[in-house]
């Protein structure tokens, strides 16, 4: 995998890891558990950086619009795979994870919000991707809702104006197309994609996974 623009300083703990997500992924959210029981057990735990990836973007036409005729050759054994997974990973990492609650939407608005607030209110960013990815997993709303994401931009100290603006914006709608194709070009096929100086773990994986991962090894 090539690696990412890095805006650090030659020092382990400077170096952010990024992060490539979805907000729709459920291994995204279960990952996040995992990122941050890694970073409580450091003294010095390496700062994220958030990437957007469309994690059904082969699915999505020309119009922008997800086709689900497309065929993924995802059966009914992945699914139930994927379901066995969540299950063992909401027990190992004490995370509470209905797939049958959350509503299917798409997540292109809800990445294009944040990476507006990414890049032109990065005090607030923390907190708008909480708010979006509890609003989805736990709340079970639907965060492809521009109503639903001004609202959580306002209850994370943002102006819910500026993001609506943000989400009728062209020029945003290329900037989150283009992120997308970056993450192509550096290798990303799926997500949670955890990068870091060169190297890469995919999946929610385990912290001690992280671990290894930021000692190089």
């Amino acid at each position: 995998m090539s690696q990412p623009d890095r805006r650090a300083d030659d020092s382990a703990t400077a170096e952010p890891i990024t992060v490539f997500s979805d907000y729709v992924c459920p291994f995204c959210y279960l990952g996040r558990a995992s990122l941050a029981a890694f970073r409580e057990r450091r003294d010095d735990p390496p700062a994220t950086e958030w990437h957007p990836f469309d994690l059904r973007g082969h699915k999505r036409g020309a119009d922008g619009e997800i086709d689900e005729s497309v065929d993924d050759g995802k059966d009914d054994d992945y699914f139930a795979q994927v379901r066995e997974n969540v299950a063992r990973l909401s027990e190992e990492y004490g995370v509470e994870l209905d797939l049958e609650a959350v509503p299917d939407i798409d997540s292109w608005n809800a990445q294009q919000a944040a990476l507006y607030v990414r890049d032109e209110r990065p005090d607030r960013f923390e907190a708008f991707d909480d708010a979006v990815f509890e609003a989805y997993w736990t709340d079970h709303r639907d965060v492809g809702d521009p109503d639903v994401l001004a609202e959580l931009a306002a209850d994370a100290g943002l102006d819910p104006e500026a993001v609506r603006t943000a989400l009728a914006s062209d020029e945003w709608e290329s900037r989150l197309e283009a992120r997308f194709r970056d993450a192509k070009e550096m290798g990303v096929t799926g997500v949670p994609t955890f990068a870091y100086r060169g190297h890469a773990a995919r999946g929610a994986v385990p912290p001690e996974q992280l671990e290894r991962l930021v000692a190089g090894e």
